[in-house]
């Protein structure tokens, strides 16, 4: 047989329900079922006829039902001021184009559990903002192909280039956050990070590595920590940063959550800040301004990305292309009460 031959043989990329449900060895109804996210449909069926919709790339025609009138939201965790903060941007959004909000909370977790993306294909949301959680590819495939346009704020891995996200400048917030205390006079700065399989985490520790570098002070690895994203993890970091025969002078955390925590360690030291000890945040959370003394943190627009999030969703569902996939809105270093000059 030649080449031509073998390129006649193999058939056409699936148009229609019928042509999908040829390939997958099933009835159209059950194709239906399995686009339209139903429950009654086997795992062994509903795996076949995805595998089809994968290796063809079919895609929703505009005859099909147009998606509902919300934005679905799925969230890694949702138990901070942190969490209020983006679904109150992307939530104005929603109200101000007669839309609602459909919130999903990941427990923690960077994936989403089994069974979600049969509810959202279920419930055809004009699009679907993911918020520090990763989708397989699987699951951006079925998104795809029933023309759900998604979007990540902070994604956890390297932004991919088909998935539009919206983030923070969170290197450069690192490098001023740094700067601001070496600036005072401090060259023995500790950090806690967040977690390390998170892309904001490790920028903001490559942004205190550089101001570090680029003042002359060596880093000493003692004094780097991560944790997670909790006053918790402040806590337990910050005892063992503290109890050290030569401690920092000055701690810079992962975000406000965990410098809550450092002045709970530095409470039970019997130190003061920022006499004893300077400490500098990251998100500019509500409650940074009220702590005792009120917190220096690097101001993190969370409701702006939520907003520029969902305003980039509708602008994908009116077949508009983004003139970039990446945003990134700017940091800002908000000086308060918890940064002074080292004791003599």
């Amino acid at each position: 047989m030649s080449s031509l031959d073998t390129k006649q043989a193999i058939p056409d990329p699936p148009t229609t329900l019928a042509h999908v449900a040829e390939l997958a060895g099933v009835s159209v109804p059950t194709v239906s079922k399995v686009i339209n996210g139903r429950a009654d449909v086997s795992a062994e069926t509903r795996r076949r006829v995805e595998a089809v919709i994968r290796e063809w790339g079919y895609e929703r025609t505009r005859r099909s039902p147009r998606p509902a009138h919300l934005i679905e939201m799925v969230f890694n965790g949702m138990d901070s001021e942190w969490a209020l903060e983006i679904v109150m941007g992307a939530e104005q959004v929603a109200r101000e184009n007669g839309m609602a909000l459909v919130l999903t909370e990941m427990e923690g977790r960077h994936r989403p559990r089994r069974g979600w993306i049969e509810g959202v294909l279920a419930r055809r949301p004009s699009g679907v903002l993911a918020v520090l959680v990763d989708l397989t590819d699987a699951q951006r495939a079925q998104l795809r192909s029933r023309g759900i346009p998604l979007v990540a704020v902070d994604p956890t891995g390297e932004p991919l280039h088909d998935t539009p996200s919206v983030g923070a400048t969170n290197w450069s917030g690192g490098l001023a956050a740094t700067r601001h205390l070496l600036a005072l006079g401090h060259t023995r700065i500790g950090v806690i990070a967040g977690p390390q399989d998170i892309l904001c985490s490790r920028a903001r520790l490559d942004g205190y590595r550089a101001a570090m570098d680029s003042a002359g002070v060596p880093v000493d690895p003692a004094l780097v920590r991560s944790g997670a994203f909790e006053v918790v993890d402040g806590v337990t970091q910050a005892r063992q940063l503290l109890a050290m025969s030569d401690p920092p002078t000055a701690i810079i955390t992962g975000n406000d959550l965990q410098a809550l925590g450092v002045y709970q360690a530095a409470r039970e030291a019997r130190l003061h800040i920022p006499e004893d000890l300077s400490v500098v945040g990251f998100d500019d959370l509500p409650v940074a301004r009220w702590v005792g003394p009120p917190l220096t943190t690097v101001r993190q627009p969370l409701a702006e990305m939520a907003m520029a999030a969902a305003r980039l969703i509708l602008r994908l569902v009116r077949g508009e292309q983004p003139r970039q996939t990446r945003i990134e809105l700017s940091t800002e270093l908000i000086i308060r009460e918890s940064t002074a000059p080292p004791k003599a």
